[in-house]
């Protein structure tokens, strides 16, 4: 079974969510395939990063809201053993987040490298619209450093992260992360392992009657 998880390295859910797919996954006894793919909580450029937690007081209607939604959501990712430090977060436009991605997928390491942007992002304060740091995550997640940053500064890949966004909206994909499994079961949100586990073992049983 394919599963297509749509996410941004900058959703803190879409973290959640993929250490949650994880733990279902790991009791789960059918074959999996796992392809990442893009999704822009906000594709407005970042020319200067900015403290995540300034960027969205705005939003949540002030600083003291955002520190109570940040706190709650650092809780539930504790649970899944997830250090989010918001405190250390910067904005970042995650276009080339998506194109390394794309890029480390033709290169089986897009988990690596998806793990690598998220941690990054929420628990170092990277700023992942940097080449330069996107270079780095690359190297460590066993990727060609130098190989990395010469595709991040041509055009390569572009075309096809624009591709996948597009076809996102097709689909009616308004929330993150939303994982689309065999291809024609979206389950939305980051939802408990044993749910995620439950979608799994049924859309199997599904995928394996019409197969038969």
């Amino acid at each position: 079974m394919e599963i297509e998880i749509y996410s941004d390295v900058v959703c803190p859910w879409c973290y959640i969510g993929k250490r949650r797919l994880e733990r279902a996954l790991a009791s789960y006894d059918g074959t999996v395939t796992v392809r990442y793919r893009p999704f822009q909580l906000d594709p407005a450029p970042v020319d200067e990063p900015r403290p995540l937690t300034e960027a969205m007081a705005a939003k949540f209607g002030g600083a003291e809201r955002t520190r109570e939604i940040f706190a709650h959501t650092a809780g539930v990712a504790a649970e899944v053993g997830l250090d989010l430090r918001f405190d250390r977060a910067v904005t970042a436009n995650t276009f080339d987040a998506h194109r390394l991605t794309w890029y480390a997928d033709r290169r089986d390491r897009a988990a690596a490298v998806v793990e690598a942007l998220h941690r990054a992002h929420f628990t170092d304060g990277l700023d992942v619209g940097s080449r330069d740091v996107l270079a780095t995550l690359a190297g460590a997640a066993g990727l060609d450093p130098a190989e990395v940053r010469r595709f991040l500064d041509s055009d390569d890949g572009g075309t096809e992260v624009r591709a996948a966004l597009s076809r996102a909206r097709e689909l009616g994909v308004t929330s993150v992360p939303t994982f689309v499994l065999a291809g024609k079961y979206a389950v939305t949100g980051a939802q408990e392992p044993e749910t995620l586990l439950a979608a799994l073992t049924e859309v199997g049983r599904r995928e394996s009657g019409s197969a038969g």
